[in-house]
């Protein structure tokens, strides 16, 4: 056998170099087919995750699911489907690691392990052999170390057995091992080609006939929906046409300027306005917001927010056009109790009037009847018809009047009342003021306005002067009466020999504030005098006054007619009307006292008579009865202390 040895190792090195590569091969094969294993198991947790995923899109609350209930039941169905699938998937794994895995895995830890160790046991036994023959080569030629020469004799030859053993193990399981890597590459693809055909069978006997049906409908849904689909977007291409297709003007703010189309009898109104805000004493900011109304409220949705907030309560408010910062387009909306509000900007002008005019209809409270655009419809038709010349507000009244025509009527004085003994002719409304006379709205001063701004819900006294300041006309004056008014307007008239002039006046006037949507007035002192009327700017004589009256219908409007000379030698006429918190009964009473002090300071018992039967103040002034200014009739604050003196 010793002369086989050096053949059998040369032949030898070549089994080893196959078994070294089949080692190689097996373990990147077992990577792959745990790989596909590993995937398996994925696809079972895919399907299992892909059938909660199904069934949660019932509960996502889509704030557009109009129209989602076919597609909710049918992906209940999918789901089942998903879930059966998913048993199929969930044993296709079981039966891949039984039958792909675990052989390659047994094939590698049983038969490449085993050939690997004896070959370590192979190497141990050729080393020990290889000692054995050293030592027995290096025995003496004496005889007398025979002893010595049998006992390494004995153990090259147990040596030799041994590694004639071990070679022979590692030789068989070289030789086993070409015929079992057959095997072992066979076996585990028989399984997975088993697991798949077994998972295909299962699949087509569960879902092939019921499925077919199923997926039918499905399939003309989904074509049903594609149709809808493509004639929308031929919907939408087509207004992208007609859009591009549109004058450029279109999306020109403030195109139509000059006359632009505005609806009056709006109850309601959205869009985007600019809205002020102070950032300090004297800086402001503007924010764009979107604004809309809502019942009586308007409402602010800041951008990114999903729901909009509360910005002012509209009920009985007020508001007007301003000039705010020089910029165009300003409205104010002023609360109940006169309290400035928010200033807010439109981008043109007809949005700014559809604007004042939708606020101004809300805070009438147009909204709670049964049916608010008939109504808003009607009361500005109302004001349309106001400005048209027709028969004055005094052919309608009949009864007493505290009106004075000094020129054509003689007057009594019954129960202090003014009591008119005849009445004039009714005359026409042209034959009272000329068709188209301008009218003025408000008497203030923009600087003196701003100065009121500034200075808050504080105000001046009537005459511009301060609170310690004395009047000497008044302390010299035997009536001193003072009413807390709202100016409304003043318009150029044509005569003043009735008062059906001062009712024609007012219908102008309050038609002309709703036709242009004018709320805003001049709140302040209108005081009188034995000697004068004095309002704010303005200063006249009472001799000048040639007509006054109160409105029979509502009682706290009253006006007066005041004659004054021109530069030419002519005289002109105007009328001023305003709005009394008391009644204008009250001043009309006031003024004609005021006239008869001057009638009778001529006559000194006379005087003394008429002053008689007016009251005294503690300090020795005369006083009207019940005419002092009234707290509960709205005033502010600021005038109650004003007590009225005569």
């Amino acid at each position: 056998s010793l002369y086989f040895l050096d053949p059998t190792r040369s032949l030898l090195s070549v089994f080893e170099e196959d078994a070294g590569t089949l080692t190689d091969y097996t373990n990147q094969l077992l990577q792959a087919m745990q790989r596909v294993y590993g995937a398996q198991n994925e696809m079972c947790l895919a399907t299992q995750q892909l059938s909660k995923q199904l069934l949660g899109y019932e509960k996502q609350n889509f704030a557009l699911g109009k129209g989602d209930e076919e597609v909710i039941s049918t992906l209940h169905y999918f789901s089942k489907v998903v879930d059966e699938l998913n048993v199929l998937h969930t044993e296709l794994a079981k039966q891949l690691a039984d039958t792909m895995v675990l052989p390659i895995i047994q094939f590698r830890e049983k038969d490449l392990t085993e050939v690997s160790t004896l070959k370590d046991l192979f190497g141990l036994a050729s080393n020990e052999h290889d000692l054995s023959m050293a030592k027995y080569s290096r025995l003496p030629k004496k005889k007398e170390n025979e002893k010595v020469k049998t006992e390494v004799g004995k153990e090259v030859a147990a040596a030799r057995r041994k590694q004639h053993l071990s070679s022979l193990q590692y030789y068989c399981a070289l030789n086993a091992l070409q015929y079992r890597k057959r095997m072992a590459m066979m076996e585990p693809m028989i399984g997975f080609a088993h697991g798949q055909i077994n998972f295909f069978k299962k699949g087509a006997e569960m879902f092939s006939k019921r499925m077919d049906s199923f997926l039918s409908s499905v399939a003309d849904m989904v074509q049903s929906i594609q149709v809808e689909l493509e004639a929308e977007a031929e919907k939408m291409r087509m207004s992208q046409q007609e859009l591009l297709s549109v004058d450029e003007s279109v999306y020109t703010p403030d195109s139509d300027v000059a006359e632009p189309q505005i609806n009056r009898n709006l109850i309601q109104k959205a869009g985007y306005l600019n809205l002020r805000n102070k950032t300090g004493l004297v800086t402001t900011t503007w924010e764009r917001l979107y604004f809309f109304t809502q019942g009586g409220n308007l409402m602010c949705q800041p951008r990114g927010a999903v729901a909009g907030g509360l910005i002012q309560d509209l009920d009985n408010c007020s508001v007007m056009a301003v000039d705010c910062e020089d910029r165009r387009y300003c409205f104010q909306i002023t609360t109940p109790n006169g309290k400035s509000g928010i200033i807010l900007q439109a981008e043109s002008r007809k949005e700014n009037e559809e604007w004042i005019c939708a606020i101004n209809n809300i805070s009438r409270q147009i909204y709670l009847t049964d049916n608010p655009e008939a109504v808003a419809i009607k009361l500005n038709q109302t004001a349309l018809q106001a400005v048209t010349p027709i028969t004055s507000f005094g052919k309608k009244q009949e009864s007493s009047c505290p009106s004075q025509n000094l020129k054509n009527s003689e007057m009594e004085n019954e129960n202090d009342k003014i009591v008119p003994k005849a009445t004039a002719s009714i005359p026409e409304a042209e034959e009272l003021i000329a068709p188209g006379t301008p009218i003025q709205f408000d008497i203030v001063l923009p600087a003196t306005e701003f100065l009121d701004q500034n200075r808050g819900s504080r105000r001046t006294n009537p005459f511009g002067e301060t609170e310690d300041e004395s009047f000497p006309e008044a302390e010299d004056s035997l009536l001193q009466q003072m009413f807390i008014v709202r100016f409304l307007g003043s318009m150029a008239v044509k005569t003043d020999s009735t008062p059906e002039v001062i009712y024609e006046a007012m219908r102008q006037v309050l038609a002309a504030r709703a036709i242009h949507n004018i709320f805003r007035m001049t709140e302040s002192h209108l005081m009188v005098t034995s000697q004068s009327l004095r309002y704010i700017k303005f200063y006249f004589e009472l001799t000048s006054v040639t007509q006054f009256a109160a409105h029979q219908e509502n009682k706290r409007l009253v006006g007066f007619v005041i004659r004054v000379p021109e530069s030419t030698g002519e005289e002109s006429l105007s009328t001023y009307i305003f709005e009394s918190n008391s009644e204008g009964e009250k001043i009309c009473y006031a003024i004609n006292l005021g006239k008869e002090i001057i009638e009778v300071q001529k006559d000194p018992e006379a005087l003394a008579q008429l002053m008689l039967s007016i009251p005294l103040t503690n300090d020795g002034k005369y006083v009207l009865l019940n005419n002092q200014p009234d707290d509960n009739d709205g005033n502010p604050s600021e005038h109650r202390g004003a007590e009225s003196e005569a």
